[in-house]
């Protein structure tokens, strides 16, 4: 009996020491990487190790050439997985941002806030002197940086050029959502409040820090970025992670939160210019129309994005640790949108169609 009872507790052991040692313990999850800030190396990754659908590949490259693409990447933690370029485009090339570039303006807001030298919820007019606009005083007394950030400023939107006769009244501040260009005054903000030029401070504060490069030409109509697309896809990157880049917080965490969170109660998809996924109801440039269900249908609820006329684009998926960029000309010559079109929910498509 002895005997027997030691044998049997000899095989529990055995047994128990042959499942331990076949434990096979938790992947960890993948850091996030950051590209050189002083050399053009960029780690990459592999669709295959991503388990995607390699079949995907064509069908998107081919939809992406004929809906006018000039380049296009995927980033998942940093590396890029997928970099393409159409129509003689090419990785050292320029390309505007266009509206996209406003989340550039909004991130400067944010940084010259964290420095003390702004706050948002101040009347514009102490940075920009009175009567900067053509509205009664009382109306432009309304009117915060907040207002500018959010397109609830309350001029008439109707008018493109940002010059003082065409900033006039059509509503109280932060009663009526209205896609404009007046949002071009938060450069003089940050001047104003910097003794910089608004590039000069960009430069300093946000360019430079994540390596970019790039280039603002600014106009009475636009004011618009431009720059390759990995330098896009930089800042892209720096939204993924709420700001940081490699140790360094650019921008403050609570303010970049902000940015992607609904920023006022008439539009519920749109924060400090960024574009937000998986709200209830949006509404898009040049009209008053709200419009029931989510932004783009086809894209991951807690998408954001940066969105320039004739479909520039910086999608950010946290879910996913992922960062999209699509540059080029308008995917629909005949329609070189504001912002939104139709064209983001048929990429999307293409997309899912890559990565489910």
């Amino acid at each position: 009996m002895k005997t027997i009872a030691l044998l049997s507790l000899l095989l529990i052991s055995i047994s128990s020491c042959s499942k331990d040692d076949n434990t096979i313990p938790p992947t960890p999850s993948e850091t996030m990487y950051f590209p050189s800030n002083t050399n053009s190396t960029w780690e990459t990754k592999s669709i295959s190790s991503l388990n995607w659908n390699q079949n995907a590949i064509q069908p998107l490259k081919d939809y992406l050439a004929q809906k006018n693409t000039k380049s296009f990447m995927i980033l998942v933690n940093g590396r890029i997985v997928m970099e393409e370029y159409f129509n003689g485009h090419s990785a050292s090339a320029d390309w505007e941002w266009n509206s996209a570039g406003k989340t550039l303006v909004g991130t400067t807001i944010g940084v010259a806030q964290q420095n003390n030298l702004v706050n948002i919820n101040n009347k514009a007019s102490d940075y920009l002197g009175l009567e900067w606009t053509s509205m009664p005083l009382a109306k432009e007394n309304l009117i915060t940086v907040r207002n500018l950030l959010t397109m609830t400023s309350g001029n008439d939107d109707t008018k493109q050029y940002v010059i003082k006769s065409n900033l006039t009244y059509v509503a109280d501040a932060g009663t009526r959502w209205a896609y404009s260009n007046i949002f071009q005054k938060l450069t003089d903000v940050v001047a104003s409040a910097s003794n910089k030029t608004f590039e000069t401070y960009f430069n300093e504060k946000i360019k430079n820090k994540i390596g970019m490069d790039g280039f603002w030409n600014f106009g009475t109509i636009y004011t618009i970025y431009h720059s390759t697309t990995k330098s896009m896809a930089r800042f892209g990157l720096l939204a993924l992670n709420k700001g940081k880049w490699n140790n360094e917080q650019i921008i403050n965490e609570s303010f970049f939160k902000e940015s992607i969170a609904t920023s006022q109660n008439i539009n519920p998809s749109y924060g400090y210019f960024w574009w937000l996924n998986g709200k209830t109801n949006y509404m898009i440039p040049g009209e008053q129309t709200v419009y029931q269900g989510y932004l783009v249908p086809n894209a991951p609820s807690d998408m954001y994005a940066a969105m320039g006329a004739k479909d520039q684009r910086i999608y950010v998926i946290p879910s996913k640790k992922m960062v999209i960029i699509r540059m080029g000309d308008a995917s629909d010559p005949a329609n070189p949108n504001f912002a939104v079109s139709g064209f983001d929910n048929e990429l999307w498509g293409k997309i899912n169609a890559l990565i489910n």
